[in-house]
């Protein structure tokens, strides 16, 4: 009888513990890591991630705009649930693919039109990139001048060169591009030539380019590219192409563009957009132009793409929740947060953007989906402006332009290995804890001990990844610091200490937020702080102290102050900018980060350990 008393005991202490166990895991978050290419993000659409997915624990984490950065992440098996990129093409990121979900079987797929999505399918018909909306490049045109002179906006690529004729006969420059620099080479290379690219024979080459294997490089097709450069010949004759706009930047031609003096440039949709706001030239955005109007093309680039790691599908209620998340992000509210104020268009069929009165000559291209996806490779970009360099200067015929431009191509470097300059022989992870972010303690200890400071305050999380065991080079270390981190110094005493902490953490009496993020609190080294939360994101400080006593407020103190403060004041970001007498002595550092990494890593042999410098009052 104890016997059977004891056993029923058991069972009823095992059940009592499923049960425990099982309604702990019901209200546990799922925690999802997301990177994203620059922290522009956090301004509407990470915060409203967090509201639409109450029950994700979100670790945003603002890395850098670099396929490379992402292949050294998953060499170290650390890639991210989510990430971005916005510098981009798919044969660059060939070393990912196996590492990638293919969504190419996911109802989100389907929502985008054809014309774009086959942009991101390899040769398997897998697609594990997905483009977020498209921001435009391409023709300015103040349409004053056009009605000055009896001219009607172009409707094909005749009526445009002679728009440019008349123009330049009249003292008046026709376009002007600053061909100083590789993307404004590229985009007019392919913008007037986007009809050839977009054919059959120009789609099937694009798509054996951007799936071009390690060692096996696929040089232009030469009907295809023929065609294109011939395009971009006559482009630059009937523009009136000369060697002045090589020296001439984008700010030069916006002023003779406000004087009058320029019909047309090269720019973007927000710079339209700005420019018919600011003044009182009626701006509007043209296409590319074809023979006839149905070749016209716009040429577009993503804001970013976006993938998925393929590890989160051994974990089916995850996997659910990042396609939710994803379906979210390209929802209509979800690609305005992302635009955050700026003017888009959608590559994504379930979502209709509102363009502005600018563009009302691009809406029949719009209304076709003639949206050109710009080629955008590494080697395009330098490619591109040293050919179109060269035609503009009269140096390269068609013929020469493509045999460099094939040759160009098909002559690869071999990357050479890079040296390991030090070996890490401890990790420490890049999460968000009580007592703060361990890789980022780890960093910001190493940098003020490098430094030779009192107390380092960075103005948000500034580290980009965990510190990883093993071996760094000295681009993984340079990668390891967000890419805007600028330093500043200041000699301070405890008091003005203090009030630089508040200014960081405290809401201010109009409700602007400096934190917005729990992970964008900041970190520091030499000291550390309490603070009290207020909930909805919102935080105090409580005090400040160094080795856990309160600090001095009359001791002097050396101060190193490392991030990029346009972030804090920027008014999306939290509207807080820096209070005028921290501002008064600061000094800003001549020497970039990149600069200090190099010195320091001479001096180290391994990262310092971190510190707990965060304590959170409920």
């Amino acid at each position: 009888m104890k016997k059977k008393i004891k056993y029923v005991f058991l069972l009823v202490m095992i059940s009592l513990f499923l049960f425990i166990t099982a309604c702990s895991n019901i209200n546990k978050k799922t925690k999802i890591t997301m990177y994203i290419w620059d922290k522009s993000m956090c301004k509407q659409l990470t915060p409203w991630l967090e509201e639409e997915f109450p029950d994700v624990e979100f670790v945003f984490i603002a890395g850098y705009d670099n396929i490379e950065f992402y292949e050294s992440l998953n060499n170290r098996g650390k890639l991210p649930d989510i990430f971005t990129c916005r510098q981009f093409s798919m044969n660059d990121g060939i070393n990912l693919s196996d590492a990638l979900l293919d969504m190419s079987e996911t109802e989100l797929v389907g929502t985008f039109h054809t014309t774009f999505i086959e942009n991101y399918r390899d040769m398997t018909g897998a697609i594990k990139w997905l483009p977020m909306c498209a921001e435009i490049d391409g023709i300015i045109a103040n349409k004053d001048l056009f009605d000055k002179y009896n001219l009607p906006l172009p409707e094909n690529y005749e009526q445009f060169a002679n728009a440019c004729k008349v123009f330049e006969e009249n003292d008046i420059g026709a376009f002007y591009n600053d061909y100083a620099y590789d993307y404004s080479c590229l985009e007019a290379l392919q913008g007037c030539a986007a009809a050839e690219l977009m054919s059959r024979k120009g789609m099937d080459w694009r798509i054996k380019y951007a799936n071009e294997q390690p060692g096996t490089p696929v040089g232009l097709d030469f009907e295809v590219w023929s065609a294109v450069l011939k395009r971009f010949e006559n482009f630059l004759n009937d523009t009136y192409a000369g060697e002045d706009d090589i020296k001439r930047t984008f700010y030069q031609a916006k002023d003779l563009f406000l004087e009058n003096k320029c019909a047309m440039l090269r720019g973007t949709g927000n710079d339209c957009v700005n420019l018919d706001s600011i003044t009182d030239i009626n701006c509007v955005m043209l296409p590319y132009y074809g023979d006839t109007s149905e070749d016209n093309w716009i040429l577009t680039y993503p804001m970013y793409q976006i993938a998925v790691n393929k590890n989160v599908e051994q974990d089916e209620k995850k996997y659910k929740i990042i396609m939710e998340v994803l379906r979210a992000m390209f929802s209509e509210t979800g690609q305005t947060k992302a635009a955050t104020g700026s003017v888009v268009l959608s590559y994504n069929g379930a979502s209709n953007l509102e363009t502005n009165k600018c563009f009302e000559p691009l809406n029949d291209c719009i209304k076709k989906n003639h949206l050109y996806q710009r080629i955008s490779s590494k080697e395009m970009f330098e490619i591109s402006l040293n050919v179109a360099q060269k035609m503009i200067k009269k140096e390269y015929s068609v013929k020469d332009a493509y045999e460099d431009f094939n040759k160009q191509l098909l002559e690869k470097e071999i990357d050479i290995a890079p040296e390991i300059i030090f070996t890490q022989d401890k990790e420490y992870p890049y999460y968000e804890s009580e007592n703060g972010c361990q890789a980022s303690s780890s960093v910001a200890n190493t940098l003020r001990n490098h430094l030779g400071s009192d107390i380092l305050i960075t103005y948000s999380p500034f580290v980009t990844s965990s510190v990883f065991k093993g071996g760094y080079t000295l681009q993984e270390l340079k990668w390891l610091i967000h890419q805007r981190a600028a330093i500043r110094t200041a000699e301070m005493n405890g008091s003005l200490v203090k009030e630089t902490m508040e200014w960081l953490i405290n809401s201010e009496s109009d409700d602007s937020n400096p934190v917005l993020h729990r992970n964008m609190l900041p970190v520091t080294s030499g000291i550390e702080y309490t603070i009290k939360d207020k909930g909805e994101g919102r935080f105090e400080l409580v005090s400040v102290t160094l080795n856990g006593k309160k600090i001095d407020e009359n001791k002097q103190y050396s101060v190193v102050l490392i991030g990029d403060n346009i972030a804090i004041e920027d008014e999306a970001f939290g509207n807080c900018p820096m209070p005028e007498k921290i501002s008064d002595i600061v000094i800003a550092d001549t020497k970039n980060i990149d600069s200090h990494i190099d010195d320091m890593v001479l001096e180290i042999e391994k990262f310092e350990e971190p510190t707990e410098y965060l304590n959170i009052l409920k």
